[in-house]
């Protein structure tokens, strides 16, 4: 077990690289169903609002001699519930698509390209880590081509511990399974008008501008807790 944490550390010491023969790709699925991105917006005199998707879906790929590697995740658009409730459901899509394109083709994407994990990885054990990426909301990416501060943790899940975490939709799998990490992570001010997501930006909505300030928060934290399990892997 100690070699096989081990090994695992070296998989998570990530920094950019091109993908080459040696590569390990881990992957997070977006149908797992225990994948889930939350986004909440809290505005001091108005409305909490939650935005929730349990569609996340990653690629990360390592060069395991080099200890290089590059991470993506996506959440689509049509996937992202707001409090529960298709109208405001239905509002959020518009002010991220400014209405400009079919909600089905917007994505939120995110690409991390350099991660460091603070200490080794070891079963059950969570390590801190501390990175940045960029964020392209339907294409879109932030005004000033800034990238987003993220905090997290990684924990290496052993085969038993793993099973424990599934989902009904989750399918049946044999007792070997891939090398599994659950990987939580964190972005705190996340400023959604850097990305022109809001009225301002959306034909129909300008007369209501005023009337929303207050009471819509334009910065908010997002979080999501991730399963990705090693491709091919046993």
């Amino acid at each position: 077990m100690r070699l096989r944490a081990a090994g695992l550390s070296a998989v998570l010491t990530l920094v950019c690289s091109s993908a080459t023969l040696a590569d390990t790709k881990f992957a997070v699925d977006p149908e797992a169903g225990n994948n889930t991105f939350t986004a909440v917006f809290d505005a001091a005199v108005g409305e909490r609002i939650t935005a929730v998707s349990s569609a996340v879906g990653c690629t990360l790929t390592v060069d395991e001699t080099t200890l290089e590697g590059k991470a993506s995740c996506s959440v689509p658009l049509a996937s992202i519930r707001v409090d529960n409730d298709e109208t405001k459901s239905d509002h959020f899509r518009q002010w991220a698509t400014n209405k400009q394109v079919d909600p089905k083709r917007c994505v939120f994407k995110l690409d991390l390209p350099a991660v460091k994990l603070q200490g080794p990885v070891e079963p059950m054990k969570p390590v801190a880590f501390e990175t940045e990426g960029s964020f392209t909301l339907c294409g879109r990416k932030r005004d000033d081509q800034g990238v987003e501060r993220i905090q997290g943790t990684v924990l290496y899940l052993p085969a038993k511990e793993y099973d424990a975490a599934e989902t009904p939709r989750t399918p049946a799998r044999p007792h070997d399974v891939p090398r599994t990490i659950r990987i939580r992570a964190r972005i705190e001010g996340f400023d959604r008008e850097r990305y022109r997501v809001g009225p301002r930006w959306t034909a129909g909505w300008l007369a209501r501008v005023q009337q929303l300030a207050p009471v819509v928060a334009t910065e908010g934290t997002i979080e999501v807790n991730l399963f990705a399990m090693e491709a091919g892997g046993k």
